[in-house]
């Protein structure tokens, strides 16, 4: 009998980062912006990709894989933040709540992997540059990539089908603009303990898996930079790298830093500023900073510019 009166939550409510109105009209603008830009870029790097033959490479087949995830991501989450500033009804239903987290595990997990394939990718470029090309066919690339998304589909069904097994029948407020799994895990009124120690366990095989690739092979490319008697041959083999470990670089610690704060005393005000910056800022600075270091893609977008000019 006690069981027939608990109610079953069937939606729930995302806070977002704000309750401050005014606040919320310049977070739609702003948000709107950077989807736009975040639509255009990525968008355009694929394009780019694919309708150059100069960008027909390893280097850019990933770049260009890179860039799909990157906007999937960033559409798991903006248009629906967009339409709850727009309509001022901050709810999203029960199942749509699980399905969004496990886009997020999908995506964040299949990138995980993509730039520990694209730092071996480089490992190999420099450190066994004769048999780069024997080894990175494109067949081995489309390989790792599928294997990278297929390792990204087996952590989302996981999460789905854990999240699926909890009952939600208390409180129904999300303090963040996303369904996140701890937060999730905090309103069910079921046992979350199996299911907490599946999300720790997945987590934490992707992260260790994927930082020692990175490290390790970091650490292959700076032994073998040392070896090189050349200044230029230093400075080119560190440049080619460059723009790859400084993406690593913020995705990782960015990440790690908001999931430490998600499960200690941190605020939750601080935890979900850092998710504004890995879910909503890094897909725009990914592109931004392979851009800047990379002189092919800025001929080829200068290419395609003068093409579309003479055209008219």
């Amino acid at each position: 009998m006690a069981d027939q009166n608990i109610s079953v939550v069937t939606e729930f409510v995302l806070l977002g980062l704000t309750q401050n109105a005014e606040l919320n009209v310049v977070l739609f603008v702003l948000f709107l912006l950077i989807y736009i830009i975040t639509v255009a870029s990525n968008l355009g790097v694929i394009t780019m990709t694919l309708a150059t033959s100069q960008l027909h490479s390893t280097k850019y087949f990933f770049l260009s894989h890179l860039a799909f995830l990157d906007f999937c991501y960033s559409s798991v989450f903006i248009p629906k933040m967009l339409m709850n500033y727009l309509t001022g009804q901050k709810v999203i239903s029960h199942h749509g709540c699980l399905l969004q987290y496990s886009f997020v595990s999908l995506f964040l997990t299949t990138e995980c992997f993509l730039l520990a394939a694209m730092a071996y990718d480089r490992y190999l470029a420099i450190c066994q540059p004769l048999h780069y090309k024997s080894v990175m066919t494109p067949t081995v690339c489309v390989y790792l990539v599928a294997a990278c998304y297929l390792l990204g589909c087996a952590s989302s069904l996981t999460h789905l089908s854990s999240l699926l097994s909890l009952s939600f029948c208390g409180p129904n407020v999300i303090n963040h603009y996303f369904c996140d799994i701890p937060l999730l895990f905090q309103l069910s009124c079921s046992d979350t303990h199996g299911s907490e120690v599946l999300f720790i366990a997945l987590s934490g095989a992707t992260s260790v898996s994927t930082f020692l690739i990175v490290s390790g092979s970091y650490l292959g490319i700076l032994i073998s930079v040392l070896k090189m008697h050349s200044k230029r041959g230093r400075y080119r083999a560190l440049s080619t790298c460059a723009s790859h470990l400084t993406v690593v670089t913020l995705f990782y610690g960015t990440v790690i830093f908001t999931y430490l704060g998600t499960s200690s005393s941190y605020p939750q005000d601080r935890v979900k500023v850092l998710s504004v910056f890995y879910t909503l800022l890094l897909p725009i600075l990914n592109l931004l900073i392979y851009s800047i270091r990379n002189q092919d893609a800025k001929e080829a977008m200068k290419r395609i510019i003068k093409r579309k000019i003479f055209a008219q």
